[in-house]
């Protein structure tokens, strides 16, 4: 399934100043029957975004209508922890953010996050505390996510760092493409390399 190309992206951002956030609070287990990616933003952190009672707790971040329409999410250490289930990182876009920023990512919630159009950024934990201060100072504060450059920057002081992605997720990424779209692309390249093989 293909999504929106990422590029540059600025925007404010969403604090998540928690650590070792795992997949079964960005999206818990009860959520996971459907099978398309649709519809899972309505309970992305459902139990830390609402009470027992379904209503929305105030004091949450992504509540609080100072964030709101925010397109990051700066997340602390160890973001993405436990089971490897794809559905945190559908939820995550489905929300309508386009990047997540932390210290250190659980390797398995960066993978699918990068396939399906989330871009996890891995800044170091100095870095990552400028962003949450910045943001805690003013929520109206912008951050810059530059993929070409692979450049991260606090518009507000222009301070920047650089991160690291795999070669082939940055160019899906800059495309719009998932595993399939950056096949189904090839099939000329594919189909002619095919004639030149013996059977």
């Amino acid at each position: 399934m293909a999504y929106d190309k990422f590029e540059v992206l600025t925007s404010t951002a969403y604090p998540l100043p928690i650590e070792n956030v795992d997949t079964d609070q960005i999206i818990p287990a009860r959520f996971l029957k459907a099978t398309e990616r649709k519809g899972f933003g309505d309970n992305f952190f459902r139990d830390w975004r609402y009470d027992s009672e379904g209503n929305p707790i105030a004091d949450f971040p992504l509540n609080d209508a100072k964030y709101t329409g925010s397109k990051i999410l700066v997340g602390g250490k160890n973001f993405g922890s436990g089971s490897s289930r794809e559905h945190a990182a559908w939820s995550v876009y489905d929300f309508g953010l386009r990047c997540v920023i932390s210290s250190f990512f659980a390797d398995i919630f960066r993978n699918n996050c990068l396939n399906v159009g989330v871009l996890p950024v891995q800044v170091s934990a100095v870095f990552a505390q400028k962003l949450f201060d910045a943001i805690e100072a003013d929520p109206k504060t912008e951050i810059k996510v530059d993929l070409p450059n692979q450049t991260v920057t606090l518009v507000s002081t222009g301070e920047s760092e650089s991160f690291d992605i795999n070669g082939y997720k940055k160019g899906n990424m800059l495309n719009g493409f998932d595993d399939i779209d950056y096949l189904q692309n090839m099939k000329e390249e594919v189909a002619s390399f095919g004639e030149t093989r013996p059977f």
